[in-house]
């Protein structure tokens, strides 16, 4: 497996020119290991190559958003009747991302070579996951490819509005520290100098206030290029460690789940993305041990990852999936109860579903929750910082005015 894909990453972008089985000039763009293999390629479908190179520009940047939208279109327009290549063609023409129509003429040239879809999108795991790719499969075989698409459509914007959620609940505190921070270093290393060289010859004890603000005012006049290194290293050093270091993953996304006010809305979420995962791959005739490898990672946390796995073994051994959910402590009492009711119904799929529901409600409510109330949390903080310090240079002003009334 790791053969197959340090192979993949050795593609790259190749524009060609030709002319097809009636003479007429064509020209196009192919992903492909060389020149070969894309002139291998463009032959097996009758057309004759007269130049190919190497594409100067790179394949740019496919988002969530854009397999999401794409998956939509495609679902709609099988739906209703349009060929499957044809429907690329639309899609791709279409698309306000060259980048994602350059993958679309990929996919849709690899299928016209004969390989299935779900193996032409399996050769760019960088976009479509095992998820997204064992449903197109089981479309394929079951000649329910429409069906299963509209449900992965819906199943990814579903995950794609939580994930959504949870950036913009996190993004609105982090921006405020951030623009904090950058305001009280500009007050410490502009501001308050100048107040410092007004106090100079003031003649008298400064308060105690006053001192304190100062002495940080000069570290960090001394020491700003230190300061602001060291919080962009520290930040970049913390997330390069956090994407490529599994420990460090595991154990944040564990505390994660620890802080107050933010833990319930993560485990929330995750739960919402887990059932909704186990739904949509339930639904589509996936075996429930075999699901569990793409719900695995679906949910988004480790702590999640680890019980799911735990929970595909408890089954495979004959465990019932709600005894299973029980033993590892992470599920609700609300969601096995929903479980096992499916489980009894022979419904899972529309339990999970409506789990998968309620909790995307709940992360809607806590996140307008907690919009409300960080806004008076912060605009404290903001002002007993900011305010503080004012306060402190100014108290020697008033001193001063005291003593000449």
């Amino acid at each position: 497996m790791a053969t197959a894909r340090s192979e993949k990453t050795k593609e790259q972008q190749y524009t060609w020119e030709g002319k097809d089985k009636a003479g007429k000039a064509v020209k196009g763009e192919m992903r492909g290991a060389g020149e070969a293999s894309v002139s291998a390629h463009l032959r097996r479908q009758g057309i004759t190559v007269t130049k190919i190179k190497k594409s100067s520009t790179g394949r740019g940047k496919v988002t969530e958003k854009d397999i999401t939208l794409f998956t939509r279109q495609l679902a709609t327009m099988l739906k209703s009747g349009v060929p499957l290549l044809q429907a690329f063609d639309i899609v791709g023409k279409g698309h306000d991302n060259p980048a994602v129509s350059r993958l679309l003429f990929d996919i849709k040239t690899d299928v016209e070579t004969g390989s299935s879809l779900e193996q032409s999108f399996r050769k760019f795991p960088l976009y479509f996951d095992d998820l997204y790719c064992n449903l197109l499969g089981a479309g394929e075989a079951a000649g329910i490819l429409d069906s299963l698409l509209d449900r992965l459509a819906t199943y990814k914007e579903k995950i794609l509005a939580i994930k959504s959620k949870i950036k913009s609940a996190l993004f609105y505190p982090i921006s405020i520290i951030v623009i904090a921070f950058v305001i009280t270093a500009v007050i410490m290393i502009f501001v308050i100098p100048a107040f410092k060289d007004l106090f100079s010859n003031f003649g008298a004890d400064l308060p105690g206030p006053t001192l304190v603000v100062m002495a940080i005012s000069d570290f960090f006049v001394a020491w700003w290029w230190a300061i602001f290194g060291g919080v962009g290293g520290a930040v970049y050093g913390f997330f390069y460690a956090w994407k490529r270091n599994k420990t460090m993953q595991r154990r944040m996304d564990q505390l994660m789940l620890k802080i107050p006010v933010f833990g319930p809305l993560v485990r929330k979420a995750s739960i919402a993305r887990w059932s909704r995962t186990l739904a949509t791959m339930f639904a589509a005739g996936v075996p429930l041990v075999e699901a569990f490898d793409s719900v695995a990672g679906a949910a988004g946390n480790a702590v999640y990852y680890d019980a799911t796995k735990a929970i595909q073994r408890e089954v495979t051994s004959g465990t019932s999936l709600t005894v299973a959910m029980q033993n590892t402590d992470a599920f609700p009492s609300m969601v096995l109860q929903m479980v096992a009711i499916g489980e009894e119904s022979g419904a899972l799929d529309a339990m999970l579903g409506k789990v998968a529901d309620f909790f995307e409600a709940e992360v809607d409510d806590a996140v307008e929750a907690l919009s409300s109330l960080m806004e008076p949390v912060i605009m404290v903080v903001l002002g007993t910082l900011i305010g503080g310090m004012v306060v402190a240079m100014y108290l020697p002003i008033f001193k001063m005015g005291q003593a000449v009334g």
